[in-house]
């Protein structure tokens, strides 16, 4: 969701804060702002729009400082303008805040400060908190104490960072809940703060990360860091591998189609490490695996939302088929809310991107609480769902900066395949040949992908077809009723094209009133064991006059007679099916978007991390 960058240390801090919140252009925003202090006084820039918006401000009335603030915002409070853009700066001028996250309580806080005098520049309920903090500085307390004290009058979940003119050489950062990352980096006599890795990955690779409940004071010479009770507490410097040029685009017009092409190196690195083809043996030594563990789960729960869900789903077939658990997937923002049944034999497995989705989060504490042993797969590393898991998986994919999660949905079906096969070993439900089989799958993924990926342009072929359409409907069955869905979202997310997706079974069960010659209909229909089934739906699709798009395996002809358009993917095994037949409806949707004029890394009304409820 929102960015946020800070820096303090003896460079100019405009520049820093400015190329970092362009690094975080990928989670979404509507204006963008920086404040830095300079002359002993707060100077702001800040506009409503694109970050060039600010960069124009910056060109034509620049500010400089050695310690500084910026933020791209996305509208909670108020309308995307200039005056409700962070930074905000209180009433007295001596205090400026950015902020990401909800105050639940807002209207009563506003309604108290308002009561004691305050009047308010904006309609933003970040501004509450700034106030706050005036409020108790003009009690005596010093920035640090002031803003514990504010926080502890907000509800919700908040990543909050602070300056005052009073200490010009101090930035306080906290952390409330799980209101996204709060990231510090540790530089030579400068030190940086950002709410996620990529927008400071170009000075340092050496990081902390603020729990929920956990504040900082930073200076140019280092930090301190406590809980919000005042407590201090020691926090992990972590290097981090990333490299900065791997969130450029390159060689390629978008970050999307980037990072769908990096899906064959992007495979390889989340297999790498982990597998032993010799042996035929997994090894994911950060789940913290024990024997007695394995033998007593007798349910994982998969939550998750939008694509991770997505991914789950396809999990559940692969964790039920070759470990024999019982599988049910729950999207997490109703898991926390459903009364769940969990006990200390159920497994709470969490997947997300970006480690910091707030109803992910909170549904794996939903678990915790409830005793059950709670995983997770991320691909942020140091991310908040890693932290606080009992073990965890890595996609190990690099940063995804388009907001349309590819590469992070790949991985994860790789992560999972993984682990149901290392439950299955671990249970005595697989036999030696059937797990070296499986193994040896595993090892043809990379040139699977890159095989689908050599037929963009004839994808690209296809996407005239849908280039004028106004809805379509996807269809799948088993293992590959989750691409169905997983298809939908991305053209709903990139060409704004409205999609549905249904197990193909459950057309002539009402949707198939919808179909029409204006209804083009996506049908995934590898050679897997629904294979049979999949053809009698499009028959009868066809049979209506339905204008049918079939994703299928090379060299079938009877696909061929009956679809009027094919997306070919290589012969795969099935289990592993969806790894492949998901890459041309990425690719679909991509092309698509490209056709119908949309901006196809930042969606509107989408951001990357949806770090609140």
């Amino acid at each position: 969701m929102c960015g946020i960058v800070g820096y303090v240390g003896p460079r100019d801090a405009t520049p820093i804060i400015y190329d970092g919140l362009k690094r975080l252009e990928y989670r979404g925003y509507d204006s963008a702002g920086i404040a830095v202090i300079e002359d002993g006084e707060i100077k702001i820039r800040r506009d409503a729009g694109k970050l060039n918006r600010l960069g124009e401000l910056l060109f034509n009335d620049p500010i400089n400082g050695h310690i500084g603030i910026g933020h791209t915002r996305w509208a909670t409070h108020g309308e995307p303008s200039a005056r409700n853009a962070h930074p905000h700066v209180g009433e007295s001028g001596r205090v400026v805040i950015v902020h990401n996250g909800i105050v639940e309580n807002f209207l009563a806080l506003r309604d108290e400060l308002t009561a004691e005098g305050a009047s308010f520049s904006s309609d933003t309920d970040t501004e509450i908190i700034v106030l706050l903090v005036e409020r108790y500085m003009a009690m005596g307390h010093d920035l640090t104490e002031a803003a514990r004290r504010a926080i502890s009058n907000l509800d919700g979940a908040h990543g909050i960072v602070l300056l005052s003119i009073d200490e010009p050489d101090k930035i306080v950062a906290a952390r409330v809940g799980n209101a996204g990352g709060v990231v510090l980096g540790i530089g030579e006599d400068e030190k940086f703060i950002a709410s996620d890795i990529p927008a400071i990955l170009e000075h340092t690779r050496k990081m902390a990360f603020l729990e929920a409940e956990q504040m900082a004071v930073v200076t140019a010479s280092g930090f301190n860091a406590m809980t919000l009770e005042g407590d201090e507490v020691s926090l992990e410097i972590m290097n981090v591998p990333w490299d900065p040029v791997s969130a450029e685009k390159g060689e390629y017009k978008h970050f999307m189609l980037k990072e769908i092409f990096e899906q064959v190196r992007s495979t390889t690195d989340t297999i790498a490490g982990r597998v032993d083809f010799k042996e035929g043996q997994i090894n994911l030594h950060q789940l913290n695996l024990t024997p007695e563990l394995v033998q007593r789960i007798d349910k994982i729960i998969i939550t998750a939302c939008g694509t991770a869900a997505h991914a789950g789903m396809v999990g559940r077939h692969l964790i039920e088929r070759i470990a024999r658990i019982p599988v049910q997937v729950e999207i997490a923002s109703e898991f926390r809310y459903q009364d769940p049944l969990v006990d200390e034999n159920t497994v709470v497995l969490a997947i997300s991107q970006s480690g910091e989705t707030a109803d992910t989060l909170a549904a794996m504490k939903e678990g915790r609480d409830r005793g059950a042993t709670v995983w997770s797969i991320v691909n942020a590393i140091g991310s908040q769902a890693m932290r606080i898991a009992d073990g965890y998986i890595g996609m190990q994919t690099g940063p995804e900066i388009g907001v349309a999660s590819t590469k992070a949905f790949t991985a994860p079906l790789i992560d999972l395949y993984m682990l149901a096969i290392l439950l299955g070993d671990m249970r005595g439900t697989l036999d030696k040949k059937r797990r070296m089989e499986l193994v040896r799958d595993l090892r043809r993924i990379p040139d699977l992908v890159g095989q689908c990926l050599d037929r963009a342009d004839d994808v690209e072929k296809v996407a005239w077809e849908l280039k004028e359409s106004e809805h379509c409907l996807y269809l799948g069955r088993g293992i590959n009723m989750p691409i169905a869905y997983e298809g939908a979202l991305k053209i709903k997310e990139i060409s704004y094209i409205h999609a549905e997706a249904y197990p193909a079974g459950e057309m002539k069960h009402g949707p198939i009133a919808l179909i029409d010659e204006d209804m083009p209909v996506i049908a995934i229909a590898p050679k897997d064991p629904w294979y049979e089934k999949m053809l009698s739906q499009i028959e009868q699709t066809k049979a209506r006059g339905g204008n049918v798009i079939a994703v299928a395996t090379d060299g079938d002809e009877l696909m061929q007679e009956i679809a009027d358009h094919m997306l070919w993917v290589p012969e795969t095994p099935w289990l592993l099916s969806p790894v492949t037949t998901i890459i041309p409806l990425q690719l679909l949707a991509y092309h698509t978007g490209v056709l119908r004029g949309a901006d196809v890394d930042q969606p509107r009304n989408l951001a990357k991390s949806v770090t609140v409820e």
